[in-house]
């Protein structure tokens, strides 16, 4: 599956497509929170980011792995989960995204690029 970088809005059939293709009721997704742009589809969180540095100049401490499960809707929607937001060096020592201030900044940022 190729990996999209959006900077406008998606709708969320064009999402659920993409998660047929691969996962099924999912697809995998890294904000930068920073330049508000996300990377969506692929089959790794990690080949998503490395799109957004090569292509989008996103630096490592702005990008967040997570999973969008277009069929959900609220906050459900958006799952904490990836490998790549295990960052020691900001006090993330987990998969999830423990900074609550992060959290809200990457739902705001989903909301204003995904089409309900």
């Amino acid at each position: 599956m190729d990996i999209k970088i959006v900077k406008e809005r998606i709708s969320l059939e064009e999402l659920s497509e993409m998660a047929k293709g691969l996962f099924g009721d999912f697809v995998k997704a890294v904000v930068d929170i920073e330049q508000g742009i996300m990377g969506v589809g692929g089959e790794l969180h990690a080949d998503i980011e490395v799109k957004l540095m090569e292509e989008c100049a996103s630096k490592r401490e702005n990008t967040w792995g997570i999973n969008i499960y277009p069929k959900i809707s609220g906050e459900d929607m958006i799952e904490f989960d990836s490998m790549i937001n295990i960052k020691p060096f900001l006090g993330n020592r987990t998969r999830g995204v423990e900074n609550i201030q992060i959290q809200d900044r990457i739902r705001k940022l989903c909301a204003s690029l995904i089409k309900t």
